[in-house]
C-alpha cells in the first residue's frame, strides 16, 4: 500500500496498481555525487545497517539459525528509524548542514503539524544551473542559501506503508529515479526511511532465496 503525500496533505492511496492507473510515477532528480560513487543512502561516512540487517547478517555467517530467520518480505524489517525530517520552512542552508551532520543525502520534508509533504535531497537543495550562477554573484549565492526547503523539495512525494512488500518499493525507486521513499502511517506521519542501499544491504545481509520467497 502507497500514499502520495503533498502540500495540500494526501492527495492519493492505493496499490501500485491502482497509482499507476490514475497518476503515473514521474521521474523526480536522481542524486549525483561529486567526485566518484557515494552510497545513495548517506553523505559522508558511510551508514550503518539496520538492526533486522546486522541480525540476519549475524545468524547468516555464524551458519546458525537459518530454520529460525524469517525472510526479509517487508518495509519495516530494512527501513532506517528514525528519519531524521526537515521542517517545510527551514532553509537551504540549515537543510545542508541537517544532512551533513546526521550523514545522509536526502530527508523527508514535514509541515508544522508533522505529516510528510515533501521530499528533499542534494540534488533538489543545489541545482547546478542556479549554483553555476550563484557562485559568481554573493547576494545570490546568499539568496540561494536563505530560500525555505519547500520552495525546492519534490513534492507530492510516495510514501510506503510498514507492510509494504520490498519488491513493490524497489519498483517505484526504479521507476522514479528517487533515491528512497519516506515510510509512514496511515496518518502520514514520518515512522522512517528506505533507500536503494537499505535493499541492496539486505540482499548482501541476507541468502537472496530467503530475501524474496
Amino acid at each position: 500500500m502507497f500514499h502520495l503525500y503533498g502540500l495540500q496533505g494526501r492527495v492519493f492511496s492505493g496499490t501500485l496498481e491502482q497509482w499507476r492507473a490514475t497518476a503515473p510515477v514521474r521521474p523526480a532528480a536522481r542524486v549525483r555525487p561529486l567526485g566518484g560513487a557515494v552510497d545513495e543512502g548517506a553523505a559522508g561516512a558511510a551508514p550503518q545497517p539496520s538492526a533486522a540487517a546486522r541480525a540476519a547478517l549475524g545468524a547468516y555467517a555464524s551458519g546458525q539459525g537459518a530454520s529460525e530467520r524469517s525472510p526479509l518480505t517487508r518495509v519495516a524489517q530494512v527501513m532506517r528509524q528514525p528519519a531524521h525530517c526537515l521542517g517545510s520552512d527551514a532553509t537551504v542552508r540549515e537543510a545542508w548542514q541537517t544532512l551533513l551532520r546526521e550523514g545522509i543525502g536526502q530527508a523527508p520534508v514535514v509541515a508544522a503539524d508533522g505529516t510528510l509533504v515533501g521530499l528533499v535531497g542534494r540534488a533538489e537543495l543545489l541545482p547546478p544551473a542556479p549554483l553555476a550562477k550563484a557562485l559568481a554573484d554573493p547576494a545570490a549565492w546568499q539568496a540561494l542559501l536563505a530560500q525555505p526547503v519547500r520552495a525546492v523539495m519534490w513534492s507530492p512525494v510516495p510514501a510506503a506503508l510498514p507492510d509494504t512488500d520490498l519488491r513493490r518499493v524497489a519498483e517505484v525507486l526504479l521507476a522514479s529515479g528517487l533515491p528512497g521513499l519516506p515510510v509512514s502511517s496511515a496518518e502520514g506521519r514520518v515512522l522512517g526511511f528506505v533507500s536503494r542501499s537499505d535493499l541492496l544491504r539486505a540482499i548482501v545481509a541476507d541468502p537472496p532465496l530467503d530475501l524474496w520467497s
